[in-house]
């Protein structure tokens, strides 16, 4: 997985690999703490992986911000593309 989110094309990436390789849908606002398994109930991960993905996802909005782009419009599609 991605460990920086520096441009446009790494937001793409990060959104690619949480629903490709993780198969999440997910959505840009949530705190990745509260997502659970369906099956297990169980948290889906750890404190350290959910922190690491947060820390990702507020350097999107960064990025995207400074480019004066809506994250949503980047992530929507990939998420989209997935159902």
């Amino acid at each position: 997985m991605i460990t920086q989110i520096n441009t446009i094309n790494d937001v793409k990436e990060f959104a690619t690999h949480l629903v490709q390789i993780e198969k999440l849908s997910f959505h840009p606002d949530d705190d990745f703490n509260d997502y659970v398994n369906i099956k297990t109930r169980e948290a889906f991960y750890t404190k350290e992986e959910a922190q690491k993905r947060n820390y990702l996802m507020n350097a999107c909005f960064k990025v995207c911000n400074e480019n004066k782009i809506e994250l949503y419009e980047i992530v929507l599609p990939i998420i989209q593309k997935s159902c």
